[in-house]
Protein backbone atom coordinates (compact mmCIF):
# COMPACT_ATOMS: atom_id res chain seq x y z
CA UNK A 1 0.00 0.00 0.00
CA UNK A 2 1.45 3.47 -0.87
CA UNK A 3 2.40 5.34 2.14
CA UNK A 4 1.29 8.69 2.06
CA UNK A 5 2.61 12.06 3.94
CA UNK A 6 2.57 12.62 6.99
CA UNK A 7 0.60 15.82 6.97
CA UNK A 8 -2.04 16.89 8.59
CA UNK A 9 -2.80 20.74 7.56
CA UNK A 10 -4.97 20.65 4.21
CA UNK A 11 -1.97 23.46 3.60
CA UNK A 12 0.54 20.83 3.18
CA UNK A 13 -1.76 19.63 0.25
CA UNK A 14 -2.48 22.55 -1.50
CA UNK A 15 1.34 23.59 -1.51
CA UNK A 16 1.61 19.73 -3.54
CA UNK A 17 -0.95 20.50 -5.59
CA UNK A 18 0.73 23.77 -6.31
CA UNK A 19 3.46 22.44 -7.33
CA UNK A 20 2.55 20.31 -9.54
CA UNK A 21 0.63 22.56 -11.24
CA UNK A 22 3.10 24.67 -11.69
CA UNK A 23 5.64 22.38 -13.05
CA UNK A 24 2.47 20.73 -14.63
CA UNK A 25 2.01 24.36 -16.58
CA UNK A 26 6.04 25.16 -17.03
CA UNK A 27 6.55 21.78 -18.68
CA UNK A 28 3.55 21.40 -21.49
CA UNK A 29 4.44 25.38 -22.40
CA UNK A 30 7.52 23.96 -24.32
CA UNK A 31 4.62 22.39 -26.74
CA UNK A 32 3.41 26.18 -27.66
CA UNK A 33 6.28 27.69 -27.19
CA UNK A 34 6.98 27.28 -31.08
CA UNK A 35 3.77 28.83 -32.29
CA UNK A 36 4.32 31.95 -32.57
CA UNK A 37 7.79 31.74 -33.40
CA UNK A 38 7.37 30.29 -36.97
CA UNK A 39 8.38 33.27 -38.98
CA UNK A 40 11.12 33.69 -37.04
CA UNK A 41 12.52 30.29 -38.02
CA UNK A 42 11.74 30.52 -41.54
CA UNK A 43 14.00 33.65 -41.28
CA UNK A 44 16.81 32.08 -39.35
CA UNK A 45 17.42 28.62 -40.57
CA UNK A 46 16.04 29.94 -43.99
CA UNK A 47 13.32 27.15 -44.06
CA UNK A 48 9.55 26.80 -45.44
CA UNK A 49 6.67 27.73 -43.26
CA UNK A 50 5.90 23.83 -43.64
CA UNK A 51 9.29 22.54 -42.05
CA UNK A 52 8.91 25.68 -39.72
CA UNK A 53 6.07 24.04 -38.33
CA UNK A 54 8.27 21.15 -37.34
CA UNK A 55 9.65 22.99 -34.46
CA UNK A 56 6.36 22.17 -32.56
CA UNK A 57 5.53 18.82 -34.05
CA UNK A 58 8.73 17.32 -33.67
CA UNK A 59 8.50 17.70 -29.24
CA UNK A 60 4.29 16.71 -29.59
CA UNK A 61 5.52 13.78 -31.61
CA UNK A 62 8.32 12.58 -29.19
CA UNK A 63 6.18 13.77 -26.53
CA UNK A 64 3.11 11.44 -27.29
CA UNK A 65 4.82 8.66 -28.04
CA UNK A 66 7.01 9.24 -25.07
CA UNK A 67 4.06 8.80 -22.49
CA UNK A 68 3.57 5.11 -22.73
CA UNK A 69 6.82 4.55 -21.63
CA UNK A 70 7.49 6.89 -19.12
CA UNK A 71 3.81 5.56 -16.94
CA UNK A 72 5.36 2.17 -16.64
CA UNK A 73 8.85 3.66 -15.58
CA UNK A 74 7.00 5.77 -12.72
CA UNK A 75 5.34 2.40 -11.54
CA UNK A 76 8.69 0.65 -11.28
CA UNK A 77 10.92 3.75 -10.06
CA UNK A 78 8.77 5.26 -7.81
CA UNK A 79 6.53 9.19 -9.39
CA UNK A 80 8.97 11.85 -7.69
CA UNK A 81 12.23 10.31 -9.26
CA UNK A 82 10.62 9.98 -12.35
CA UNK A 83 9.56 13.58 -12.39
CA UNK A 84 12.68 15.00 -10.71
CA UNK A 85 15.46 13.29 -13.32
CA UNK A 86 12.88 14.66 -16.21
CA UNK A 87 12.96 18.19 -15.01
CA UNK A 88 16.84 17.87 -14.47
CA UNK A 89 16.82 17.15 -18.08
CA UNK A 90 14.53 19.52 -18.99
CA UNK A 91 16.58 22.48 -17.20
CA UNK A 92 19.60 20.90 -19.17
CA UNK A 93 18.77 20.59 -22.91
CA UNK A 94 16.46 23.35 -23.45
CA UNK A 95 19.00 26.29 -23.61
CA UNK A 96 20.32 24.37 -25.73
CA UNK A 97 17.70 24.83 -28.29
CA UNK A 98 18.23 28.53 -28.40
CA UNK A 99 22.66 27.77 -29.36
CA UNK A 100 21.40 25.83 -32.56
CA UNK A 101 23.12 26.40 -35.33
CA UNK A 102 21.54 24.75 -37.79
CA UNK A 103 17.52 23.64 -38.38
CA UNK A 104 18.38 19.51 -38.22
CA UNK A 105 20.25 20.03 -35.24
CA UNK A 106 17.51 22.47 -33.95
CA UNK A 107 14.37 19.54 -34.18
CA UNK A 108 16.26 17.22 -32.87
CA UNK A 109 16.75 19.07 -29.86
CA UNK A 110 13.21 19.65 -30.01
CA UNK A 111 12.46 15.94 -29.97
CA UNK A 112 14.75 15.00 -27.09
CA UNK A 113 12.90 17.83 -25.08
CA UNK A 114 9.55 16.50 -25.88
CA UNK A 115 11.11 12.89 -24.60
CA UNK A 116 12.22 14.59 -20.78
CA UNK A 117 8.75 16.35 -21.22
CA UNK A 118 6.92 12.93 -21.32
CA UNK A 119 8.13 12.05 -17.73
CA UNK A 120 6.08 14.30 -15.97
CA UNK A 121 2.58 14.34 -16.88
CA UNK A 122 1.39 10.06 -16.18
CA UNK A 123 3.67 10.41 -12.72
CA UNK A 124 2.18 13.48 -11.69
CA UNK A 125 -1.05 11.88 -11.97
CA UNK A 126 -0.73 8.81 -10.60
CA UNK A 127 1.19 10.77 -7.52
CA UNK A 128 -1.89 12.40 -6.93
CA UNK A 129 -4.04 9.30 -6.87
CA UNK A 130 -1.34 7.47 -4.81
CA UNK A 131 -0.39 10.10 -2.13
CA UNK A 132 -3.67 12.27 -1.53
CA UNK A 133 -7.00 11.25 0.10
CA UNK A 134 -9.92 10.90 -1.30
CA UNK A 135 -11.39 14.11 -0.51
CA UNK A 136 -8.76 15.93 -1.95
CA UNK A 137 -7.91 14.02 -5.13
CA UNK A 138 -10.55 15.32 -7.82
CA UNK A 139 -9.66 18.89 -6.80
CA UNK A 140 -6.11 18.28 -7.36
CA UNK A 141 -6.60 16.29 -10.26
CA UNK A 142 -8.45 19.15 -11.70
CA UNK A 143 -6.06 21.83 -11.09
CA UNK A 144 -2.53 19.84 -12.41
CA UNK A 145 -5.18 19.14 -15.72
CA UNK A 146 -5.55 23.09 -15.58
CA UNK A 147 -1.88 23.61 -15.64
CA UNK A 148 -1.73 21.58 -19.20
CA UNK A 149 -4.18 23.12 -20.20
CA UNK A 150 -3.59 26.77 -19.30
CA UNK A 151 -0.19 25.72 -21.08
CA UNK A 152 -1.66 26.36 -24.07
CA UNK A 153 -2.40 30.04 -23.66
CA UNK A 154 0.89 31.02 -21.43
CA UNK A 155 3.60 28.87 -23.30
CA UNK A 156 2.25 31.47 -26.71
CA UNK A 157 2.16 34.61 -24.53
CA UNK A 158 5.54 33.77 -22.84
CA UNK A 159 7.03 33.32 -26.59
CA UNK A 160 5.64 36.27 -27.98
CA UNK A 161 6.82 38.43 -24.80
CA UNK A 162 10.48 37.33 -24.90
CA UNK A 163 11.11 37.06 -28.32
CA UNK A 164 9.70 40.15 -29.45
CA UNK A 165 11.80 42.09 -26.85
CA UNK A 166 14.90 40.22 -26.77
CA UNK A 167 14.89 37.46 -29.50
CA UNK A 168 13.50 33.88 -29.72
CA UNK A 169 16.88 32.04 -28.32
CA UNK A 170 15.80 33.96 -25.09
CA UNK A 171 12.55 31.66 -25.21
CA UNK A 172 14.44 28.77 -24.40
CA UNK A 173 17.19 30.19 -21.95
CA UNK A 174 14.40 31.97 -19.80
CA UNK A 175 12.36 28.47 -19.93
CA UNK A 176 15.60 26.79 -19.20
CA UNK A 177 15.91 29.11 -15.51
CA UNK A 178 12.08 27.82 -14.80
CA UNK A 179 12.92 24.09 -15.22
CA UNK A 180 15.86 24.72 -12.70
CA UNK A 181 13.28 26.53 -10.32
CA UNK A 182 11.35 23.37 -10.65
CA UNK A 183 14.07 21.25 -9.63
CA UNK A 184 14.21 22.45 -6.35
CA UNK A 185 10.13 23.56 -5.67
CA UNK A 186 10.14 19.65 -6.55
CA UNK A 187 12.37 17.94 -5.15
CA UNK A 188 13.01 20.14 -2.17
CA UNK A 189 9.18 20.48 -1.52
CA UNK A 190 7.32 17.41 -2.80
CA UNK A 191 7.53 13.92 -0.51
CA UNK A 192 8.99 11.32 -2.05
CA UNK A 193 6.05 9.22 -2.55
CA UNK A 194 4.85 5.16 -2.83
CA UNK A 195 6.28 2.16 -2.88
CA UNK A 196 8.25 1.55 -6.03
CA UNK A 197 7.34 -1.57 -8.24
CA UNK A 198 10.47 -3.23 -8.86
CA UNK A 199 8.59 -6.64 -10.66
CA UNK A 200 6.23 -4.22 -13.03
CA UNK A 201 7.43 -5.29 -16.71
CA UNK A 202 7.46 -1.57 -18.71
CA UNK A 203 6.30 -3.14 -21.47
CA UNK A 204 2.82 -4.10 -20.38
CA UNK A 205 0.98 -1.31 -21.36
CA UNK A 206 2.14 -1.95 -24.91
CA UNK A 207 0.59 -5.21 -24.82
CA UNK A 208 -2.47 -3.94 -23.31
CA UNK A 209 -3.28 -1.64 -25.94
CA UNK A 210 -5.06 -4.00 -28.28
CA UNK A 211 -7.48 -4.59 -25.82
CA UNK A 212 -8.39 -1.29 -25.17
CA UNK A 213 -7.95 0.35 -28.54
CA UNK A 214 -10.66 -2.06 -29.84
CA UNK A 215 -13.19 -1.72 -27.26
CA UNK A 216 -16.07 0.34 -29.51
CA UNK A 217 -16.65 2.85 -27.17
CA UNK A 218 -13.10 3.74 -26.29
CA UNK A 219 -12.51 3.41 -29.58
CA UNK A 220 -14.98 6.65 -30.34
CA UNK A 221 -13.28 8.44 -27.41
CA UNK A 222 -9.84 7.98 -28.57
CA UNK A 223 -11.32 9.33 -32.83
CA UNK A 224 -12.76 12.81 -30.54
CA UNK A 225 -9.06 13.20 -28.66
CA UNK A 226 -7.52 13.16 -31.78
CA UNK A 227 -9.19 15.91 -32.74
CA UNK A 228 -8.99 18.20 -29.72
CA UNK A 229 -5.32 19.42 -29.82
CA UNK A 230 -5.62 19.30 -33.80
CA UNK A 231 -7.88 21.84 -33.38
CA UNK A 232 -6.69 23.58 -30.76
CA UNK A 233 -2.98 24.05 -32.08
CA UNK A 234 -4.48 24.16 -35.76
CA UNK A 235 -6.06 27.20 -34.33
CA UNK A 236 -3.56 29.38 -32.49
CA UNK A 237 -0.91 28.43 -36.15
CA UNK A 238 -3.51 29.73 -37.95
CA UNK A 239 -4.71 32.98 -35.64
CA UNK A 240 -1.08 35.18 -35.55
CA UNK A 241 -1.26 35.34 -39.79
CA UNK A 242 -5.08 35.87 -39.63
CA UNK A 243 -5.34 38.76 -37.05
CA UNK A 244 -2.22 40.70 -38.84
CA UNK A 245 -4.35 40.52 -42.61
CA UNK A 246 -7.05 42.73 -43.60
CA UNK A 247 -9.98 43.38 -42.17
CA UNK A 248 -7.61 43.29 -38.54
CA UNK A 249 -4.23 44.64 -39.85
CA UNK A 250 -3.12 44.00 -36.14
CA UNK A 251 0.44 44.02 -34.67
CA UNK A 252 2.42 41.98 -32.66
CA UNK A 253 1.32 42.94 -29.14
CA UNK A 254 -2.51 43.54 -29.92
CA UNK A 255 -2.41 39.73 -31.54
CA UNK A 256 -0.46 38.72 -27.97
CA UNK A 257 -3.53 39.92 -26.18
CA UNK A 258 -6.09 38.33 -28.18
CA UNK A 259 -3.79 35.00 -27.67
CA UNK A 260 -3.96 35.68 -24.01
CA UNK A 261 -8.09 36.11 -23.76
CA UNK A 262 -8.34 32.56 -24.66
CA UNK A 263 -6.91 31.95 -20.69
CA UNK A 264 -10.58 33.11 -19.89
CA UNK A 265 -11.78 30.32 -21.38
CA UNK A 266 -9.55 27.78 -19.31
CA UNK A 267 -11.08 28.91 -15.90
CA UNK A 268 -14.21 26.41 -16.51
CA UNK A 269 -11.79 23.48 -16.51
CA UNK A 270 -11.63 22.86 -12.33
CA UNK A 271 -15.58 23.06 -13.05
CA UNK A 272 -15.67 20.22 -15.04
CA UNK A 273 -16.33 17.90 -11.96
CA UNK A 274 -19.02 19.82 -10.78
CA UNK A 275 -20.58 19.81 -14.10
CA UNK A 276 -20.19 16.63 -14.62
CA UNK A 277 -22.01 15.56 -11.15
CA UNK A 278 -25.13 17.76 -12.17
CA UNK A 279 -25.55 17.32 -16.23
CA UNK A 280 -24.11 13.91 -16.12
CA UNK A 281 -20.64 13.25 -17.96
CA UNK A 282 -21.81 12.41 -21.76
CA UNK A 283 -24.06 15.72 -21.37
CA UNK A 284 -21.54 17.42 -20.92
CA UNK A 285 -19.01 15.63 -23.10
CA UNK A 286 -21.43 16.61 -25.97
CA UNK A 287 -21.58 20.40 -24.75
CA UNK A 288 -17.79 21.03 -24.57
CA UNK A 289 -17.36 19.61 -27.97
CA UNK A 290 -20.76 21.52 -29.43
CA UNK A 291 -19.12 24.73 -27.46
CA UNK A 292 -16.00 24.56 -29.07
CA UNK A 293 -17.12 23.66 -32.85
CA UNK A 294 -19.37 26.72 -32.27
CA UNK A 295 -16.94 28.79 -31.41
CA UNK A 296 -14.14 27.67 -33.86
CA UNK A 297 -16.75 27.72 -36.81
CA UNK A 298 -18.06 31.58 -35.88
CA UNK A 299 -14.48 32.72 -35.58
CA UNK A 300 -13.96 31.87 -39.41
CA UNK A 301 -16.39 33.47 -40.48
CA UNK A 302 -16.67 37.00 -38.37
CA UNK A 303 -14.83 40.07 -39.35
CA UNK A 304 -14.96 41.82 -36.05
CA UNK A 305 -12.77 41.67 -33.65
CA UNK A 306 -14.56 41.57 -30.81
CA UNK A 307 -16.80 38.68 -31.73
CA UNK A 308 -13.92 37.13 -32.98
CA UNK A 309 -11.92 37.36 -29.16
CA UNK A 310 -15.14 36.55 -27.83
CA UNK A 311 -15.61 33.19 -30.31
CA UNK A 312 -11.74 32.44 -29.05
CA UNK A 313 -13.23 32.03 -25.86
CA UNK A 314 -15.61 30.37 -26.06
CA UNK A 315 -13.65 27.93 -28.56
CA UNK A 316 -10.90 27.23 -25.17
CA UNK A 317 -13.97 26.78 -23.26
CA UNK A 318 -15.49 24.12 -25.00
CA UNK A 319 -11.59 22.30 -24.93
CA UNK A 320 -11.17 23.05 -21.33
CA UNK A 321 -13.94 21.11 -20.85
CA UNK A 322 -13.85 18.23 -23.22
CA UNK A 323 -10.52 17.12 -22.25
CA UNK A 324 -10.51 16.44 -18.31
CA UNK A 325 -14.37 15.02 -19.27
CA UNK A 326 -12.79 12.79 -21.51
CA UNK A 327 -10.24 11.43 -19.43
CA UNK A 328 -12.44 10.85 -16.83
CA UNK A 329 -15.00 8.74 -19.09
CA UNK A 330 -11.97 6.78 -20.35
CA UNK A 331 -10.56 5.63 -17.41
CA UNK A 332 -13.76 4.61 -15.93
CA UNK A 333 -14.79 2.70 -19.48
CA UNK A 334 -10.94 1.06 -19.21
CA UNK A 335 -11.76 -0.63 -15.66
CA UNK A 336 -8.93 -2.58 -15.18
CA UNK A 337 -7.05 -1.16 -17.95
CA UNK A 338 -7.32 2.50 -16.87
CA UNK A 339 -3.56 3.10 -16.77
CA UNK A 340 -2.58 1.96 -19.95
CA UNK A 341 -5.88 3.29 -21.47
CA UNK A 342 -5.53 6.84 -20.14
CA UNK A 343 -1.66 6.94 -21.34
CA UNK A 344 -2.73 5.72 -24.91
CA UNK A 345 -5.49 9.24 -24.49
CA UNK A 346 -2.50 11.01 -24.06
CA UNK A 347 -0.56 9.79 -26.77
CA UNK A 348 -3.41 9.85 -28.93
CA UNK A 349 -4.17 13.10 -27.90
CA UNK A 350 -0.86 15.04 -28.36
CA UNK A 351 -0.52 13.09 -32.09
CA UNK A 352 -3.32 15.59 -33.23
CA UNK A 353 -1.03 18.50 -31.25
CA UNK A 354 1.10 17.15 -34.02
CA UNK A 355 -0.27 17.43 -36.93
CA UNK A 356 -2.23 20.83 -35.65
CA UNK A 357 0.53 22.83 -37.87
CA UNK A 358 0.72 20.72 -39.86
CA UNK A 359 -2.74 20.35 -41.29
CA UNK A 360 -3.80 24.18 -40.42
CA UNK A 361 -0.72 25.09 -42.78
CA UNK A 362 -1.89 22.65 -45.33
CA UNK A 363 -5.53 24.13 -45.46
CA UNK A 364 -3.72 27.73 -45.78
CA UNK A 365 -2.29 26.94 -48.89
CA UNK A 366 -6.15 27.42 -50.37
CA UNK A 367 -5.46 30.75 -49.79
CA UNK A 368 -8.46 30.64 -47.60
CA UNK A 369 -8.68 32.02 -43.87
CA UNK A 370 -11.83 31.36 -43.96
CA UNK A 371 -11.77 27.27 -45.21
CA UNK A 372 -8.53 26.83 -42.74
CA UNK A 373 -10.70 27.61 -40.08
CA UNK A 374 -14.63 25.86 -41.24
CA UNK A 375 -11.95 22.89 -41.94
CA UNK A 376 -10.84 22.58 -38.36
CA UNK A 377 -14.64 23.41 -37.07
CA UNK A 378 -15.51 20.10 -39.52
CA UNK A 379 -13.00 18.28 -37.58
CA UNK A 380 -14.68 18.97 -34.23
CA UNK A 381 -18.41 18.31 -35.50
CA UNK A 382 -17.30 14.83 -36.33
CA UNK A 383 -16.01 14.53 -32.94
CA UNK A 384 -19.50 15.95 -31.57
CA UNK A 385 -21.05 12.88 -33.79
CA UNK A 386 -19.06 10.48 -32.73
CA UNK A 387 -19.40 11.39 -28.45
CA UNK A 388 -23.40 9.99 -29.60
CA UNK A 389 -22.05 6.42 -30.22
CA UNK A 390 -20.13 6.25 -27.12
CA UNK A 391 -21.47 3.81 -24.23
CA UNK A 392 -20.87 3.40 -20.97
CA UNK A 393 -20.02 0.06 -21.32
CA UNK A 394 -16.52 -1.26 -19.28
CA UNK A 395 -13.99 -3.44 -21.31
CA UNK A 396 -14.72 -6.77 -20.65
CA UNK A 397 -18.52 -6.49 -20.14
CA UNK A 398 -20.60 -8.67 -22.43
Amino acid sequence: MARRPAFGAEGKYFVMTAILSWCGLAVVSSMYVTIPMVTAFVREFQVTPAQAAWSGSAFSLAYAISFLLFASLSDRYGRKQVMFWGLVALSVITPLLGIASSFPLFIALRTIQGIAAATFAPAALSYVVEMYPAENRVTAIGFVSTGFLLAGITGQVLSDIVSQNFGWPFVFYFLGGIYLLSVGLLGGLIPKGGTQHQNINVLDPFKQMGTVLFHKSLFFCYLIAFTLLLAFVGMYTTLGSYLSQDPFLLHNNQILLVRAAGIVGMLLSPFAGSLVARFGIMNVLKAGLLLAMLGLGIMGISSALPILVLTSVLFVAGISITVPVLISLIGTLAGQFRGTAVSLYTLILFLGATLGPIVSLQLLKTGSYILTFEGLATLLSAAFLCSFLVQKRIVGEA
